[in-house]
């Protein structure tokens, strides 16, 4: 074989194994690039699912909180204070005679502020004599002279109470008695669940078994491991109560009958939850 023939076979079978080398380096970055993109089932991220749960307890309202403030007007603070203390000795004196222990007995908040006016000096009128031609001048209109200035009148001593009333079958005859001492603002009563609570955590535990079960049944159809809890998140709200008009009490007065006992209904504890898994 002469020179020139071995030569082309050198040329060819170093392009060959150069061909085979950019074959074998680029085999190995679509590889690297393949896994990277998860097409080989390998993921950093992992796969998670979620699922909602939903939960509610019922129950009777066992304490109804009222709500009342005693305002009143005099010349000098310590009237206005001395009055507002005289009303709240009287509802003081009914909260005990219906057994409302002093813990569940609230004061909110306790002011007084001064009443002003403004005040301006009447201008003097023109004074009545003869005019020209014998004509007598009327006296003019009175009318207010330019300026004046505030004036204080008299001060407002105002004090608000909060009370918790255990016994809720009291509520409506504690009220109708607070209406008749005199109490400026009266309002309630707003019924509720005093360990509230213990309730929230049996709707959490019944929202977590609702989603929990959504979350197996799906995984078994779905042909999927549930791994681990990746995330965990909790709303709910007690639902409010709405009474009637006629279950609410009216201003009343001394001596008017007992009121009849006002209905409390249930309230609804709501626990909603959401839960993600990892699965594979």
């Amino acid at each position: 074989m002469d020179t020139t023939e071995q030569n082309k076979k050198r040329i060819f079978q170093a392009l060959f194994v150069l061909i085979v080398i950019l074959m074998a380096y680029f085999a190995v970055r679509i590889f690297s690039e393949v896994k990277q993109a998860s097409l080989l089932g390998e993921s950093s991220t992992p796969a998670t699912i979620s699922f909602s749960g939903h939960g509610e307890v019922t129950a009777v309202p066992d304490i109804a909180n009222v709500y009342f403030t005693i305002s009143k007007d005099a010349s000098t603070v310590k009237a206005a204070q001395a009055s507002v203390a005289t009303v709240e000795k009287k509802a003081l004196d009914i909260l005990k005679a219906k057994k409302v222990e002093d813990k569940d007995i609230k004061t909110a908040y306790a002011s007084f502020y001064p009443k002003y006016e403004y005040q301006r000096s009447v201008c003097p009128q023109i004074p009545v004599g003869e005019g020209r031609a014998g004509i007598t001048m009327s006296p003019s209109s009175p009318y207010y002279c330019p300026g004046g200035r505030q004036v204080i009148t008299g001060y407002t001593a105002s004090e608000s109470i909060t009370i918790k009333i255990r016994n809720t079958d009291d509520a409506g005859a504690i009220m109708q008695e607070l209406g008749a001492v005199g109490v400026t603002d009266l309002s309630g009563p707003n019924f509720a669940i005093d360990k509230e609570d213990d309730l929230k955590a049996e709707a959490r535990k019944i929202a977590i078994d609702d989603a929990k079960a959504k979350a197996e049944v799906l995984a078994k159809d779905l042909g999927v491991r549930l791994i681990k809890i990746t995330s965990f998140s909790e709303g709910g709200y007690g639902g409010p109560i709405y009474y009637a008009k006629d279950a609410m009490l009216e201003s009343s007065a001394a001596g008017a009958p007992a009121p009849a006992q006002l209905p409390k209904g249930e309230n609804t504890i709501i626990s909603d939850v959401n839960i993600t898994y990892e699965i594979r």
